[in-house]
């Protein structure tokens, strides 16, 4: 039901009509998807920005609005470099194979981490990389004492892998988007370098993070070797992600790509969504949490039920409930409308005209909400 009502969302954007929502039938509501950010659609500024990009070759590294992304995040995020590509996926897939050139290495990360679950194991089919997954800590942090150990066990052992790499998820997606802690960043960044590991951070909503922590994204990227950073999910761009490190690692990370099939040629237009979609992140994003904040505050004991949730990052969850009722929805339409549609214009679908608002779900299965809590895939 839920990818039903998201496709009678996609087909009429803008006032739907429904049965019961609100004081009858044929009411027009208005649909507030809260999957995931990633459903957000360009607004007219980015779409604009889009349109009007000066573009070129990328593969030739002549495509001049992807070289300005690429110096604005590298200068943002403190690193040497950085490459534009098409997911967060390859971003991340690119990373482990610059860090693990030896078939075999063994990388260390958590077992629900995204990388793991949900990106084919294209560290194992493509690279040949080994994995070896652990419990992830209700903070979506790794048992420091564990990573030690599996550190230390392939060291001049005949039986065991090597391990080259550890890797991050900041926010982490499946413990609910919390945000990794500075201080264990720092000690998991002295564990790996006292043993000549290195680390990377998938950072698809490394943004989030940093704005939770109130620290530039720099502050939060020198704990590690190479990051991952998306486009296309709170910054509300339709896609792109970049790859950051040093000068080194881009340069290999160029071949990389094109050996997977992401060099583009006229990424501008992409690349511009990017940069209209960084360009206020800071306030976007913001807002983002406080209306997930507001949100779990407010309809905890509605007829939504809810699971314990951190108030870190910038995603929600809640498991399904059948028979959402509508009299709460409707006590104060206008007001209610305004709340729930208070989001990144990005997503907004005219919301000053929603007589009633109508969560979509399967009549309310909120899994994802793109503003902050714990973070959510």
């Amino acid at each position: 039901m839920l990818r039903g009502l998201a496709r009678a969302a996609a087909r009429r954007p803008g006032a739907l009509w429904t049965r019961g929502s609100g004081s009858g039938t044929g009411v027009p509501a208005h649909v507030v998807d809260l999957r995931s950010d990633t459903v957000t659609r360009p607004g007219p500024a980015m779409r604009r920005a889009m349109a009007e990009a000066v573009v070129g070759d990328d593969d030739y590294g002549e495509d001049p609005t992807v070289r300005e992304l690429q110096e604005k995040v590298a200068k943002l995020l403190g690193v040497d470099q950085t490459l534009f590509v098409p997911t967060n996926t390859m971003a991340n897939l690119i990373s482990v194979m610059c860090h693990c050139q030896r078939r075999g290495s063994q990388l260390l990360l958590g077992q629900e981490c995204h990388l793991h679950v949900f990106e084919q194991g294209g560290v194992a089919q493509i690279a040949g990389v080994h994995s070896h997954p652990l419990p992830d800590l209700p903070r979506g942090t790794l048992d420091p004492a564990e990573l030690e150990r599996m550190v230390t066990r392939g060291l001049g052992s005949p039986y065991h892998p090597v391990c080259e790499l550890i890797c991050l998820e900041n926010t982490h997606s499946s413990s609910g988007g919390r945000v990794l802690p500075i201080d264990y960043l720092r000690q998991v960044q002295l564990l790996a370098r006292s043993h000549g590991v290195r680390i990377h951070m998938d950072g698809a909503r490394l943004m989030n993070a940093a704005v939770a922590l109130h620290v530039p994204p720099a502050h939060i990227v020198e704990h590690c070797d190479s990051v991952s950073l998306c486009f296309s999910k709170g910054l509300g761009a339709p896609a792109g992600a970049l790859v950051g490190g040093p000068k080194h690692f881009i340069e290999e990370a160029w071949r990389l790509r094109k050996a997977l099939g992401g060099g583009m040629r006229q990424a501008g237009v992409l690349a511009a969504a990017a940069l209209v979609g960084l360009a206020d992140f800071e306030e976007v994003l913001q807002r983002d949490h406080q209306n997930a904040q507001r949100f779990a505050k407010e309809r905890v004991g509605q007829p939504l039920s809810h699971e314990a949730w951190a108030q870190d990052s910038r995603m929600l969850y809640q498991t399904p409930v059948e028979g959402l009722d509508q009299a709460a929805l409707n006590g104060d339409e206008d007001t209610e409308a305004q709340r729930l549609t208070d989001l990144p214009q990005v997503t907004q679908l005219e919301s000053s005209r929603a007589k009633s608002v109508w969560l979509q779900g399967s009549l309310f299965s909120l899994r994802r909400l793109g503003c902050p809590l714990p973070l959510l895939g």
